[in-house]
């Protein structure tokens, strides 16, 4: 069974860099950023994320994506 994966490194790339600066500057909110719209099912812990607060929705995440996603002060959920 194949699962299509990414990176915790290019989950910004998923948003456009003019979303990416606007909640730069709003700090009390955080983008979402909907692994499973873009077709990636698993999130992976490759790589590192920026210091900004992020909401991920995948169907998995390891457990090194998880613990990078929640230091950088995020969220992941999960959906079916």
């Amino acid at each position: 069974k194949i699962i299509p994966t990414i990176n915790v490194d290019q989950l910004w790339g998923l948003i456009p860099e003019k979303v990416r600066q606007y909640y730069k500057e709003k700090t009390d909110k955080a983008p979402v950023i909907d692994a499973m719209k873009h077709g990636y099912m698993k999130v992976l812990g490759k790589g590192q994320l920026p210091e900004q607060p992020v909401i991920v929705k995948a169907r998995y995440f390891t457990k090194e994506a998880e613990d990078k996603i929640k230091a950088a002060g995020g969220a992941c959920v999960l959906v079916a």
